[in-house]
């Protein structure tokens, strides 16, 4: 037992930045996840006129994941197939860090060109997970796997987990969020809600306090804690699109109603972003150069400019449904095995692959001696551990 006790301490130890991350600095910030949309759209427009312009750009933001993929998206690209990507959210730009940290949200996306649709499912980043490489540290949550070994431990996570190929990645942070909002000119949403929210206290109080209204674009910012207030404005700029994304304690519908707050911004963004005004602006690509990672090539992006183009233009949405659990006083999301099918038999579908059984209820094999927590969370949702 004092061994056991030891070796819990030692990986709490290990991973103490990871479990202690301050919460309002890992707020979800999903909707950042689709600027590599932005940087698809972008390319349709740019022709050979711009190619030279862009390609130093693009080819900036390239960077291999480090691992042995089940297929070549080069290849898939190429011969117009349906491909995925898992797109990252992570701090980095928030904490003035260099591609290190949380990835605060995940998502994958399918690219369908017979059905002119790509699918979009937001991952729950609290899943728990016995992280490929790193089953030792078990529970951990999915989203530490960018923090423990990088990209690649994300995505043999992820493709482990809903036994769904994982092509290839994107890797969005914080800064390039509010900067790309600044280079479309703002956004205009009509807000779903009223509600008051500030960064700084991830509450309805505080310094830069902004005031939404239900039904309306306009919106207000006060910097004395709601004593005073500007004018109304109609288009936000980054950081008042930040604010509007991020709020959740506030609304019904929790996550789920910040994830449509984070979508109605993303639309308004690419509305403006395929402006021919923004596509022939170097300084666009350039801050997204500065503020994403992928290891598709220039190459990659501009064939599937060429022979995804429908495809791009219509996005639908869904998410991967979990369920709250707590272990040793840390809340974690657990997938029932049914909502876990029906969405690996989605992206399955939407690559033109076979159904299979979904993947493993943890990612990865659950040590030995950690069977029995994770037996007990999967009692809390009714089900039982398969290992």
């Amino acid at each position: 037992m004092a061994d056991q006790n030891n070796n819990e301490f030692s990986r709490q130890r290990r991973f103490d930045e990871v479990r202690q991350t301050k919460k309002k600095k890992s707020r979800v910030k999903r909707w950042i996840l689709y600027i590599l949309l932005a940087i698809v759209v972008g390319v349709i427009g740019w022709g050979a006129y711009l190619y030279s312009e862009y390609k130093g750009s693009i080819d900036s933001i390239q960077k291999s994941a480090k691992i042995s993929k089940t297929r070549d998206v080069s290849s898939l690209i190429a011969q117009g197939k349906s491909f995925s990507i898992l797109i990252l959210g992570t701090d980095t730009g928030e904490l003035d860090r260099d591609r290190t940290g949380l990835s605060d949200s995940m998502m994958v996306a399918t690219v369908n060109p017979t059905e002119n649709k790509v699918t979009m499912v937001s991952i729950p980043r609290d899943i728990m997970t016995a992280i490929p490489g790193d089953e030792d540290t078990f529970p951990q949550k999915l989203n530490a796997a960018y923090s423990l070994d990088g990209v690649g431990a994300s995505m043999k996570a992820v493709q482990n987990y809903l036994n769904v190929p994982i092509d290839t990645y994107a890797l969005v942070n914080m800064k390039g969020l509010e900067t790309l909002v600044k280079k479309v000119g703002g956004v205009s949403v009509k807000s779903p809600l009223s509600f008051q929210y500030s960064q700084a206290t991830a509450h309805d109080y505080g310094p830069d306090l902004y005031r939404f209204h239900k039904g309306s674009t306009s919106y207000e910012k006060s910097t004395d804690n709601g004593v005073t207030w500007s004018a109304s404005k109609t288009v936000m700029d980054g950081d008042a699109a930040l604010a509007f994304s991020r709020m959740r304690y506030d609304d019904p519908q929790g996550d789920y109603g910040r994830q449509q707050r984070q979508r109605l911004v993303l639309e308004a963004m690419l509305k403006k972003a395929v402006n021919v005004k923004t596509l022939i602006d170097p300084s666009f690509v350039k801050a997204i150069s500065k503020n994403a990672q992928t290891d598709l090539s220039f190459n990659d992006i501009v064939k599937i400019a060429q022979k995804y183009r429908g495809a791009v233009k219509n996005q639908v949405s869904d998410h991967l449904q979990g369920q709250g659990v707590m272990y040793e006083g840390v809340s974690y999301q657990m997938v029932p095995t049914s909502e876990k099918q029906r969405v690996t038999n989605l992206l399955r579908s939407q690559l033109g692959l076979k159904h299979k059984e979904t993947g493993s209820q943890f990612a990865s094999d659950v040590p030995s001696d950690q069977l029995r927590s994770a037996a007990y969370a999967l009692a809390q949702i009714g089900e039982k551990l398969v290992q």
